[in-house]
């Protein structure tokens, strides 16, 4: 994405401002469920009262830890997908299925047949492949080129031609060395495919022990909560972790110095509200049915996210990532077979 006002946003503020985001539409929503019980007289302060009596009420405590973690895991996946190609990135994701389903069997008590754990270990495989690098060695640009020459200028021309080229790569500062790879790198970042899938595989298991952690929350609770009270509740604690730890203690120098939203524009705006979306949506499949079927609903996103690569990145499909792809419908098939 290019700068804007020369500066990239921040991935702490992005995870903080989604979680004012989902603690917004949550509590309306948390509100409209409330006030369906009440008569339609019942003044506002009665409302927010009884959604605070709910939010901090009973076990809400508990709520705290999987807030915790899904804010580590936000900032592990703006992370590894800013050193990722889109695709790859979604592919290597989908490694939280085995954490998902070994944290289901230690803290749900579930039980999984051979064929499904079968079907883990292929998936397992189609993930390492998609890590195999896949250079082309044909396209590879040889190590001489015939039409590079040399030449003395003769004229004072081209003096001036030899100097303007070589002052070419230099922009912004010019006149000192120094900060110029700072410059550079904010303009062209490089990717670090490394850090990116260990980013990935730690988000992915960070996840999935939140993700099942509070699914076990959800249907272990004595008396019946509001799936949007829960939500609410996620909410408020994640804010904390994300504000101190992301914004003060990781950015806050930064933040101080070019402003909290340097760097936001349209498109962050509308990525932030997709993902406090995306977050409301995970909760009610874990509600309604469990994580595994939640990483099986989210199958069909590699197929849209390899195809907006394409579209968007001219991202090339190798045979690594094809491999990869085939191994998890393999995956898919036999976890449905059942």
């Amino acid at each position: 994405m290019p700068l804007v006002g020369g500066h990239r946003y921040l991935p702490s503020t992005a995870v903080f401002l989604c979680e004012i985001l989902k603690l917004t539409i949550c509590s309306t929503l948390a509100l409209y469920d409330i006030s369906r019980s009440m008569s339609p007289s019942t003044p506002a302060t009665s409302l927010l009262g009884a959604l605070a009596n709910a939010v901090f009420a009973g076990d809400s405590w508990k709520l705290a830890i999987p807030a915790s973690l899904y804010v580590l895991q936000n900032s592990l996946q703006y992370f590894a997908i800013s050193n990722l190609d889109t695709a790859i990135f979604q592919v290597t994701y989908q490694f939280k299925i085995l954490p998902t389903a070994l944290f289901s069997v230690i803290l749900l008590g579930r039980t999984l047949s051979p064929r499904k754990w079968l079907a883990l270990a292929l998936l397992m495989l189609g993930v390492a492949i998609v890590q195999l690098p896949a250079a082309d060695t044909a396209n590879l640009p040889p190590l001489k080129d015939p039409q590079m020459g040399y030449h003395f200028p003769w004229s004072l021309g081209g003096f001036r031609g030899v100097g303007t080229a070589a002052s070419a790569p230099l922009y912004k500062r010019s006149a000192t060395y120094e900060g110029i790879q700072e410059d550079d790198a904010l303009e062209h970042p490089k990717m670090n495919t490394s850090m990116g899938i260990a980013a990935a595989l730690m988000g992915c298991t960070v996840s999935s022990l939140a993700s099942v952690y509070f699914e076990k929350i959800l249907k272990d609770a004595v008396h019946p909560i509001s799936l949007w009270v829960r939500n609410v509740q996620l909410a408020f604690y994640s804010m904390f972790p994300a504000l101190f730890i992301g914004v003060f203690y990781v950015d806050g120098e930064r933040i101080a110095h070019n402003g909290f939203f340097a760097g936001y524009n349209g498109t962050v705006w509308g990525t932030l509200l997709l993902q406090a979306i995306g977050g409301m949506v995970v909760s009610l499949c874990v509600n309604y049915a469990d994580n595994i079927a939640k990483s099986f609903a989210m199958s069909i996103s590699i197929l849209i996210s390899l195809c907006a690569s394409v579209w968007f990145f001219q991202f090339k499909v190798t045979r690594n990532v094809g491999n990869a792809i085939v191994e998890y419908r393999v995956f898919l098939t036999e976890l449905t077979v059942e």
